[in-house]
């Protein structure tokens, strides 16, 4: 008998029948740390019965989705305390086009919940959503009939939903539009003012988060380079302040509130940490000196969090393990290269930037190939496009691979933390981190190989050592 009420003794429950395609599998639950890292935490698991039941618990103060999986079948579900659920999992439909180990998202079912309960809201929501901007016929809609789009579905939800008293919705339809709206580059003085100044900071709130990303991503690159005078980079890599670079940002028209320009910097220094633009080190400092110096708590989280994950990352720290299907479909694990120097880089089909630099390690890996082995995987989220990557790029011939292993709940781009869709590790053959990040092709990395792989050459002239 499924229930969705008030939770007595535990604080969110979550009572769900899976189909029974389902049965004798592990069901676990994740939440994330924060919205800035995105550092996934397994909360729960539980083995799926026969009959399909199986049953969840978290513990949680504010509302939050948290995600569901079943090997590569992932659902998520938003939750808020003191609330016990009831829901369904169906079975995967058979017509979606995947292959083999693809993610495959469902939609879960909501059992004894009205109308206007938040889960049952996001799903009305999306309704109109994918109404909107579902391109008819493969139009491709333009940045013009976004932006008018937008509005109007700003208008419909307005009316639709001026009712609801959950705030938790109401932000949730408001920065999905905004998501909209910076996903085709609207313009700052839109977006900023419009969504973020004289607005409180919404820390629990994926949506908002989401959009604050989108909007601060490169944020400080572009505001130092419109800048006479001191050097973000000088700032950063050669004197590590924190204090000169919140000082330097406070001329930045949006960034006058204390809490936004911390938050923007601790969106910054985290995507830099994977920059090979950047100092590792000097960032790590800064992301310490910046956890002594603010008073915001929740920022002294999400810089604790960063600083874990930084001290696992260092170099000479032993590079986490990871298993990933290979171009063949079998299973391949980095410590099957243990004894071997291992240039690892993660890239997307989806990323330009980080594909024109796989024709670069083509070149590496002739070069140096019998001294490093070079691991690239791919995080597209359908393994179609890995394998149409591969058809159409045949002489890329060493170990590309797709970042997906149901067997473990922790993925390649899990344990490397990677929060893009870009990164480069270097990897010595004791199997510690020698460079992390590392320098990419275009960056350099061929140094870093020239003086490990090369010896020097001895001159015989006179006088000369």
């Amino acid at each position: 008998m499924f229930v969705f009420t008030k939770a007595i003794s535990q604080n969110i429950i979550i009572r769900g029948k899976a189909d029974k395609s389902y049965s004798g599998k592990v069901i676990q639950l994740f939440s994330l740390s924060d919205y800035i890292t995105n550092i996934k935490q397994k909360e729960d698991q539980d083995t799926i019965q026969q009959d399909g039941f199986f049953e969840l618990h978290f513990q949680s103060d504010f509302t939050q989705p948290v995600f569901l999986r079943i090997q590569n079948v992932t659902a998520k579900l938003y939750v808020q305390p003191d609330y016990v659920y009831g829901i369904t999992i169906p079975e995967v439909d058979k017509e979606y086009d995947y292959n083999n180990d693809a993610e495959l998202p469902v939609n879960i079912g909501i059992v004894g919940a009205d109308s206007t309960e938040l889960n049952v809201l996001t799903f009305d929501f999306q309704k109109q959503f994918n109404a909107m901007f579902d391109a008819k016929d493969g139009r491709f809609l333009s940045r013009t009939m976004m932006f008018k789009r937008a509005d109007t579905l700003k208008l419909i939800c307005d009316n639709k939903y001026k009712t609801i008293k959950n705030n938790y919705f109401l932000s949730y339809v408001d920065y999905s539009i905004a998501s909209v709206n910076a996903s085709v580059s609207r313009g700052e003085n839109y977006l900023i003012n419009g969504y973020i100044t004289n607005r409180p900071i919404l820390y629990y709130h994926y949506e908002y988060m989401q959009f604050f990303n989108t909007c601060f991503k490169g944020y400080l690159n572009a505001f130092a380079s419109s800048q006479n005078g001191q050097s973000l980079y000088n700032i950063i890599n050669v004197k590590a302040d924190y204090n000169l670079l919140t000082d330097f940002l406070k001329k930045d028209k949006f960034l006058k509130s204390d809490s936004l320009r911390e938050l923007v910097i601790l969106k910054n220094l985290w995507d830099f940490y994977n920059s090979p633009d950047f100092n590792g080190s000097a960032i790590v400092s800064m992301v310490s000196q910046f956890q002594q110096a603010t008073k915001n708590k929740q920022h002294k989280k999400i810089a604790n969090a960063m600083l874990m994950y930084f001290n696992k990352m260092q170099s000479g720290s032993v590079a986490p393990d990871f298993s990933a299907r290979t171009k063949d479909g079998t299973i391949g694990t980095l410590n099957s290269f243990k004894g071997r120097w291992v240039y690892l880089n993660f890239f997307s089909t989806k990323n330009a930037e980080s594909l024109k630099e796989m024709p670069k390690i083509d070149a590496l890996r002739k070069k140096f190939g019998d001294k490093i082995v070079f691991v690239s995987v791919n995080l597209d989220d359908s393994l179609k496009t890995y394998i149409n990557y591969l058809k159409t790029n045949p002489k890329l011939n060493w170990a590309i691979w797709y970042n997906y292993d149901k067997s473990f709940y922790k993925t390649a781009k899990d344990n490397y933390f990677i929060s893009g869709t870009e990164a480069y590790f270097l990897i010595n053959n004791f199997g510690y981190l020698a460079q992390s990040p590392a320098l990419s092709p275009s960056k350099g990395i061929e140094y870093k190989f020239n003086s490990l792989f090369k010896s020097a050459k001895r001159t015989t002239k006179t006088g000369i050592r």
